[in-house]
Parts: structure tokens; sequence; C-alpha cells
């Protein structure tokens, strides 16, 4: 298996084999919540108006995410992974769009296979590629907005080689590095109250949840869902 770590857009652009998109503040730390409140499925586009479109034609029910990491103004959640913990997802359909991990989706054109990454479903995503044995697989860190690095999704990503590798991870050490983390301090300023310090926490909840979250092309949208149903 040969494994290599992309970042943002244009590592999205070019990514081949199976690909895992990392997105670990917000985006699909927020998916995978959803799916632990229930959510049927989560339909994943680029842009804002795309969701809407969704949710007016009743292909979802609902729209989540964000821009500038705020809510949209029309859509019902924004990219929180504390406020979906408290809602009740059981057996919807969500259109989500963030400004990274679902951009990330959208660009992976030449992927055999897609991933949603995060801490939360690590170990689970690991085990999910180690099973299906791809001759390639490549992590992308999607970063801020899909244009700079940032720590979180860069440790993530290496992370998850090392662990598909057969190497140990020190997560707490992971856990510190990204609390050191440029993108980590928004989530301690009060001036910025959309970025909640409880979804950094629950971000890093590293290996949280048992599942995988894989994303498949059904009738033209990237369609997630969890492995373990």
């Amino acid at each position: 298996m040969h494994i290599q770590i992309n970042s943002l857009i244009s590592g999205a652009e070019s990514a081949e084999g199976t690909v895992i998109i990392v997105d670990v503040f917000r985006a699909f730390t927020t998916t995978a919540v959803a799916f632990s409140r229930g959510a049927q499925k989560i339909l994943m586009v680029a842009e804002i108006h795309e969701a809407l479109a969704l949710r007016e034609n009743g292909k979802a029910q609902l729209c989540m995410g964000e821009v500038d990491g705020k809510k949209p103004a029309q859509f019902d959640h924004g990219n929180s992974p504390y406020e979906i913990s408290h809602a009740d997802m059981n057996g919807l359909v969500i259109a989500q769009s963030t400004r990274a991990g679902t951009v990330g989706v959208a660009k992976a054109a030449k992927a055999d296979r897609i991933f949603a990454g995060s801490l939360v479903t690590a170990e689970a995503t690991v085990r999910a590629i180690l099973a299906i044995r791809p001759g390639i697989v490549t992590i992308v860190a999607m970063g801020a907005a899909g244009l700079a690095r940032s720590d979180e999704d860069e440790q993530c990503a290496l992370l998850l080689k090392n662990r598909l590798q057969g190497r140990l991870v020190n997560s707490s050490a992971v856990r510190s590095l990204i609390l050191a983390g440029e993108e980590s301090q928004k989530y301690d300023n009060p001036l910025l109250p959309h970025f909640h310090p409880k979804d950094r926490d629950v971000a890093l909840e590293i290996d949280s949840l048992e599942f995988a979250i894989e994303i498949h092309a059904e009738k033209g949208l990237a369609t997630a869902y969890p492995s373990n149903r």
C-alpha cells in the first residue's frame, strides 16, 4: 500500500486511489456527530446554493454548514459538532456545505473511493481502509478554507498514515500539538462566538466514534454513509 499526504484544494484535485479528505475543525467532525445522532445520509456539496436547492426540491430535509465559520442565514444548523450533538437527526437526509471539507470531496474527481476523515473516526477509518487493501491511499489535509495548511488537519493526516502503516501513535501528543496551533485559538476568542469551545473539545475526542464515513456517487450527488449501516 502506497500512502501519500496531500494538502488543500490542489491536493484534493490531484488525489488518486482511495482518498481520505480530512477536515477536523469542523466539517467531518460535524458529519460524524450527525450520523451518531441518527442521520440517514448526508449529501455533500461545495456551495451554499446547492445545499439550499437540495432542501427546496425535497432531496434533503435540513441544511448544515458554514461560510467563514458562520451558519448561513437560511441554513438549519451551523458547522458545529457540539450543536449537532443536541439535535435530533434520526432518519433525516442532510445537505452539508462547508468551505473546506465538502469542497475537497467535490474536487477529488480522480479518486476511486472517498472517505471523510476526522479524529473522532480515525481508527474506524483505518480499519475500513485496511479491510479493502487499496494499492494507493491519498490523505488530503484540507486546512483553513482549503487554502492554508492547518495543524489539526496535518496532524490528523499524519496519525492516519502512521496507523495505516502499523505504527502506534501517541494520541495525547497529537491533541497537544493541535491545541497549540493557530486554528485552535479561535475557540478561546470571545470575539468569535461562532467557534464554540466545545466544538474543539468534541473534535479532539480521538477515536470516540466506531464508524468510518464513506462517500459514494449516488444519482450524481456525493452521498455519505456511516460504515455501521
